[in-house]
């Protein structure tokens, strides 16, 4: 588990294609502390540590994962959004993420409103009813408020902090980010189909 608070920005050092993708990240982590088969969410993929090194870790990538989310895309020298797993006591900041993610939103618009950035994003059909005003999504792995949704689009507003700590600062249309709806969304969603 996962809350969606950003602790690092990892850089992809290598990445080696042979039907899955083993990925080599570089990290401000102290690895020393990491072991072999934690799970780390790599722009809100939650992968496990196979490989170790002072600065770096490295993570396999299924075929499956890689038909599901943006990870297909990463280049070698991208920056991705890092979090460590959730560990007991820790502060739960943002909302409870899986690092499973659902589907693959694209960026339709990027604002500037005064220091912060609106970004709007359009979410696949089947996702659309899960997003609501006010309700929380996980894009490559942030803990994000929706502000407003119209249809299957939505926006999401970006503070200075933000973009500076995160991959976010770099967005762009026509992107496509990694998307985890609310699980809370997901349940309410089954419990009136029930009823």
């Amino acid at each position: 588990m996962f809350t969606g608070i950003i602790s690092d920005m990892g850089e992809l050092r290598e990445l080696e294609r042979r039907g899955d993708l083993r990925a080599r990240i570089g990290t401000h982590y102290d690895t020393s502390g990491i072991e072999f088969g934690a799970s780390i969410a790599c722009d809100g993929v939650c992968l496990t540590v196979v490989e170790l090194g002072d600065d770096w870790f490295d993570v396999d990538v299924s075929a499956e994962t890689l038909s599901k989310t943006n990870l297909g895309e990463w280049t070698e020298g991208r920056r991705v959004n890092l979090e460590r797993a959730l560990r007991v006591g820790d502060e739960l900041g943002g909302h409870i993420v899986s690092g499973h993610v659902d589907g693959v939103a694209e960026v339709l618009s990027v604002t500037d409103e005064g220091d912060s950035t609106r970004v709007m994003l359009r979410a696949p059909e089947a996702l659309a009813k899960f997003i609501a005003p006010k309700g929380s999504v996980a894009l490559n792995g942030t803990s994000l408020t929706v502000n407003e949704v119209e249809g299957r689009d939505f926006g999401v507003n970006f503070i200075p902090h933000t973009k500076e700590v995160t991959t976010w600062g770099d967005v762009a249309p026509g992107q496509r980010i990694n998307l985890e709806i609310d699980t809370m969304a997901r349940y309410v969603a089954r419990l009136r189909e029930m009823s």
